[in-house]
């Protein structure tokens, strides 16, 4: 079968039928604008599925389109507990056959623990609650059900050994992390890798990379950096991207020394030693 292009999120579709519904109105994005109060610009994104409505705004749509309230219950199964910019490959996410992941500085959100996830989130919350921490915590660790059960997707991560000194949560935090990520790869569930510190520089030294591959759809790559991410369909810019990565991982340590390294990594941590 023919891909021609990545898999439709929910919030696609429903920018889709947006789409469908203000054109059977006989109604532009600048008149559908209007009503909404708010710019054709933000019509245009809803359409697109890069941004959902806000619950007024869906039902300002619904009033102007004589919808019934349909746009504002089917915004109800979609409003997103991630951050915008990861929304959408979150989504994604969940229908990749393959996903092939480099770690820069941090554990993955699809592999944290409890405690190494409420340390990231504690770093940069200074005015956080105990019910907001929790919350948090909750959201990016049930990321890692798709490594239940089922064997798919398929899980590559490749680690910068800096990924694993960097002490997050303190010591025994780090000692549990890293022993759930070495008994992943022994387990078989997940492809681990790890590029010491003496190779030196390497193709994926500017940025975590998730590369994610789907049945019947190309491939997506996805860069993240503070408080913005990038998802890339692009063939060209997703090419370079498998590219970069199989250039690092030819640089890497093999599984089985991955997983010795990442054992070595937990005892010193378990120990307090740097």
């Amino acid at each position: 079968m023919k891909m021609d292009r990545r898999p439709r999120t929910p919030r696609e579709k429903y920018g889709e039928e947006l789409r469908i519904r203000r054109t059977a109105a006989d109604m532009t994005q600048e008149a559908l604008s209007e009503r909404v109060v708010c710019s054709p610009t933000l019509i245009s994104h809803f359409e697109a599925g890069r941004r959902l409505p806000r619950p007024d705004d869906a039902q300002r749509i619904d009033q102007a389109l004589g919808t019934d309230g349909f746009f504002a219950r089917w915004l109800e199964d979609l409003e997103s507990k991630f951050a915008d910019h990861f929304a959408v490959v979150a989504e994604l996410e969940q229908q990749a056959t393959l996903i092939q992941q480099f770690a820069l500085t941090l554990v993955p959100g699809v592999l944290q623990t409890d405690n190494y996830a409420r340390s990231l989130f504690r770093a940069y919350r200074p005015n956080h609650t105990a019910e907001e921490l929790d919350e948090a915590v909750v959201i990016r660790t049930r990321r890692s059900r798709i490594l239940d059960g089922s064997p798919r997707p398929v899980v590559w991560t490749l680690f910068d050994e800096a990924a694993l000194r960097r002490r997050v949560g303190g010591p025994q935090v780090m000692a549990e992390q890293l022993c759930k990520i070495a008994d992943l790869a022994e387990a078989g569930r997940l492809r681990l890798h790890v590029l010491p510190n003496g190779v030196g520089a390497h193709a994926l030294m500017e940025s975590l990379l998730t590369l994610m591959s789907f049945e019947e759809s190309p491939p997506v790559a996805y860069v993240e950096g503070f408080l913005t991410g990038n998802l890339m369909d692009d063939p060209a810019l997703v090419a370079a991207s498998h590219t970069a990565y199989a250039l690092a991982l030819s640089d890497a340590l093999s599984q089985q020394e991955s997983v010795a390294l990442v054992r070595a990594a937990a005892e010193e941590h378990a120990h307090g030693q740097q």
